[in-house]
């Protein structure tokens, strides 16, 4: 579909009638650790959240808030995970609900709650509601970047972006912000990851094209295999763009769900490139597969193995260790049918080692964005994933992670 997508600033307040802040609580440090976004109008809102049979609290309140389909506000936390609390985690949830609702002046089951750090610790509630009234005074149109900023933990870097585009007549927007550099191995999207639009859209549709677009996105980033308690992504949809309602999966919807992707894939790959003591981003492209499924597990398999990773890192082009990757993926493959390439250097071919140029493959690896592609030769089904490079900082970060 060749529908153009303006890249601009703003994030979670580029779209129309969104506004948000990012202030210190004081819960970690002296940093920016509490944020709010709230839409001037009830919104169209949808989620995914993660697999992990230990959720936290607030996934749980997320997904009960969520059974209208509506909502108008976000209020999250970093420094403190609010995991395995029990059932007083459930309570601090609601009261960070409450809170916000009461300060911006909307219903608590409208408010989607989240909260990301140290799992087993219970939230200090004596800085985090005078933290929320807070930041719900200090909201404005502009307060996007702030909002990025205050949800990170071990991120180096805040991650945000936002697109425009055309509906019809209209000029729309979808902007997005997320945290996440480690703990990150989706069976949705572990990480936090919060998006916003003005785009008027029927919520079964909304709901629908996030998922379409997380299976894609974030269900295809990994950092280390860990897939966390609290991983949230959620939308907001406020309809203030104008444009004619999207009621079914016409074209209108296509060009909205591709968009959706354009600003999940921008933010995945932040997500991959500030990997915990991460030098490069590596993006896996399977090719020819019998179908996306198996595309999936096959791209997933060669992102998440510590050899491939530890070998781009050493900026050593081992193939054998991808189509390792490859057999034990647990997809009926045909060994001989198998190509691997490193950027543009073809390195393997019908499952066989070639005469390639090492020199060649070296300067490859010594980029900070490197491509594997790998074509499986047994179908037309593709995907891809995002990671990173295996560091010896890695292990310093998460060996002294709660110190």
């Amino acid at each position: 579909m060749n529908q153009e997508f303006i890249h601009i600033d703003g994030g979670v307040t580029a779209p129309s009638g969104f506004k948000a802040s990012g202030v210190k609580a004081r819960i970690k440090y002296d940093k920016k650790d509490l944020a709010v976004i709230v839409s001037e109008v009830p919104a169209a809102a949808a989620g995914v959240f993660t697999t992990n049979k230990v959720k936290a609290a607030p996934v749980l309140l997320c997904a009960e808030n969520l059974a209208d389909y509506t909502a108008q506000a976000v209020v999250v936390n970093s420094g403190c995970a609010n995991a395995c609390t029990g059932d007083s985690g459930m309570e601090m949830a609601r009261q960070m609900a409450a809170a916000a609702a009461l300060n911006l002046g909307i219903k608590p089951s409208d408010v989607m709650v989240a909260s990301t750090g140290v799992i087993g610790q219970k939230l200090p509630m004596d800085r985090i509601i005078p933290g929320i009234a807070l930041a719900a005074g200090a909201v404005s149109s502009e307060g996007g970047h702030d909002a990025a900023e205050a949800i990170m933990t071990t991120d180096t870097v805040p991650k945000e972006t936002a697109v425009q585009f055309k509906l019809g007549e209209k000029m729309v927007t979808i902007g997005g912000i997320a945290k996440g550099s480690g703990m990150i191995q989706p069976n949705m999207a572990t990480m936090l990851a919060f998006l916003t639009s003005d785009v008027n859209i029927d919520p079964l549709l909304l709901n629908k094209a996030l998922k379409f677009v997380a299976d894609r996105t974030f269900n295809m980033v990994t950092i280390d295999g860990d897939t966390s308690t609290n991983d949230s992504l959620v939308i907001l949809a406020n309809g203030m763009a104008g444009n004619t309602r999207i009621e079914q999966e016409d074209v209108s919807f296509r060009i909205f769900r591709d968009a959706l992707a354009e600003v999940c894939i921008t933010l995945v790959k932040m997500i991959a490139r500030d990997g915990e003591g991460a030098t490069k981003l590596v993006e896996i492209r399977i090719r020819n597969a019998p179908s996306f499924t198996d595309a999936k597990a096959v791209a997933k398999a060669i992102a998440n193995s510590n050899l491939v990773k530890t070998a781009i890192f050493g900026e050593d082009a081992n193939w054998g260790r991808i189509i390792c990757a490859v057999g034990y993926s647990g997809i009926d493959i045909n060994p001989d049918r198998i190509d691997i390439y490193l950027g543009e250097e073809k390195v393997a071919e019908n499952g066989a080692g070639l005469d390639f140029s090492e020199d060649r493959a070296k300067v490859i690896l010594q980029q900070e964005h490197i491509i594997i592609t790998v074509d499986l030769h047994i179908g037309d089904a593709a995907a891809t994933a995002w990671t990173c490079d295996f560091s010896f900082d890695y292990v310093k970060i998460n060996a002294s992670y709660r110190t």
